[in-house]
């Protein structure tokens, strides 16, 4: 089974803004823009890492701006079957888009951490590349 930290997901109450302040300061580059779960989400590339904007106003109190962290891996189910048997608990069962498979869980320190998997196969062309 293969692992990376793929992303951080953080919010942004202004995405115009935090798309231009990404791309002038760093050479972020938009990799993904698209509706999921009713908001506009943007995948950005900075160098080798990324990031990931949600069209949201953070929290208040809470985890401030970062919403979660994801992980990539190549065996979701397996995955998340092992962490269950070790008593880990999940939100809900995996959600899936058709190309990506995703599950949600409280991490320590209750760092929210997105667990999921990409079939690049199935992926839009245009965003096979921010998968890799």
């Amino acid at each position: 089974m293969t692992n990376h930290l793929h992303h951080v997901h953080i919010f942004a109450s202004d995405m115009a803004a935090s798309i231009k302040y990404y791309k002038d300061f760093f050479k972020g580059k938009v990799m993904m823009d698209m509706d999921i779960a009713g908001n506009r989400n943007v995948f950005m590339q900075i160098g080798n890492g990324r990031i990931h904007l949600y069209d949201r106003p953070p929290h208040e109190g809470r985890r401030g701006a970062i919403h979660h962290i994801g992980i990539q891996t190549d065996d979701l189910d397996g995955l998340v079957s092992k962490m269950k048997s070790r008593g880990i608990e999940f939100r809900k069962e995996i959600t899936d888009f058709g190309f990506w498979k995703y599950i949600m869980t409280m991490g320590p320190d209750e760092v929210l951490i997105e667990i999921f998997e990409v079939d690049k196969s199935k992926a839009p062309v245009e965003y096979q590349a921010y998968f890799e």
